[in-house]
């Protein structure tokens, strides 16, 4: 051990520098392992939590998306020895086929009769559910019981409501002098039968996501805007509805995804139970038709080309959702 002894002049002579150590430890000494392990944990634990939900995608979600891809490239029909390589065929066929077409306008159209009431319905609803009402867990219980109770159990009961012949609309029409409808036959009384199927289904559990959206907001926000003179419409207006922007969003996303992926309702809504959505696909959506090429004449290249178009179309329409309620909702906070 040494130690350096050196002069350095001050103000009243020569004073030593304190010695120094040549070996002293570093000034950062290398931490324990019982350290590193916590650093560790703390950096790579969060996405072993998640890792799960990414294992069941890729192994649920994004392989059968792929392989669906591939299958499209082959005249892959059921049961057959040889599925010989087409290329695009498939997609040049669907495209000029004028039964995709009348599927996916169908689907469009019961995509806006459904998703636009729906989103304001649900907001109305949820503004009502948000005051001081009796029973409110009740009445919040009551919108969400659409939402769990049998589709098929609901589609029967919608299936009798907008019958032909007996159906309890068409009943009520003929007592206030008006016409019946064929709800079944006629291409824009299906869709408003189907939208509504739903519209009842969904209006509830969309409610409660823009309730809860609302119940965030700061309640000084609202006793601000009273103090200064606001009242309820204008504090709906001008406070309520720009904070509840995101959620809506969000909403508006989740509502385009499932509203042109419809199936069950337009399935269930024929008599026959049949895929054909009417003797003259008057209501046949893009899926109802995706399930006919598929499981019914075993065409499985033609059927995942058209899921592949229908993915397309519903990336297409949510990313103009998003670009398009975003900017309504940043033009709103400029103003």
């Amino acid at each position: 051990m040494t130690a350096d002894l050196t002069e350095v002049p001050s103000g009243r002579g020569v004073e030593p520098r304190p010695p120094v150590r040549r070996d002293a430890p570093a000034d950062h000494p290398r931490p324990p392992w019982r350290d590193r392990l916590t650093r560790l944990d703390v950096k790579f634990t969060p996405y072993l939590f998640i890792a799960p939900f990414f294992v069941l995608f890729a192994v649920i979600g994004l392989f059968p998306l792929l392989y669906t891809g591939y299958v499209s490239m082959f005249d892959w029909e059921l049961g057959g020895d040889e599925h010989p390589f087409v290329g695009l065929e498939n997609y040049a066929t669907l495209l000029a086929d004028d039964q995709f077409w009348n599927a996916m306008f169908n689907t469009i159209s019961i995509f806006v009769l459904s998703s636009v009431p729906q989103m304001i319905t649900a907001v109305l609803l949820a503004a009502l559910l948000n005051t001081a009402l009796r029973a409110r867990t009740a009445w919040r219980m009551g919108v969400l019981l659409p939402y769990v109770a049998s589709l098929v159990a609901l589609a029967i009961i919608f299936s009798n409501l907008f019958g032909k012949q007996y159906g309890l609309i068409n009943t009520f029409l003929d007592a206030v002098g008006l016409s019946p409808v064929d709800w079944q036959g006629n291409w824009f009384a299906s869709h408003v039968a189907i939208a509504t199927m739903v519209n009842w289904r969904w209006t509830g559990y969309n409610a409660l996501i823009v309730l809860a959206a609302m119940q965030a907001i700061p309640r000084e926000v609202h006793e601000a805007a009273l103090v200064d003179g606001a009242g309820a419409v204008r504090r709906f207006v001008s406070i309520t509805l720009p904070l509840l922007r995101p959620t809506i969003i969000f909403v508006v996303i989740t509502s385009t995804i499932g509203g042109l992926q419809i199936f069950t309702e337009p399935k269930l809504f024929d008599p026959a139970g049949g895929s054909g959505g009417g003797f003259s696909h008057q209501y046949q959506t893009v899926v109802l038709y995706l399930y006919q090429a598929g499981f019914q004449d075993f065409d499985l290249g033609y059927a995942s080309a058209m899921a592949w178009i229908l993915f397309l179309v519903v990336l297409v329409i949510a990313a103009a959702n998003f670009f398009l309620t975003r900017r309504i909702a940043s033009t709103g906070e400029s103003e």
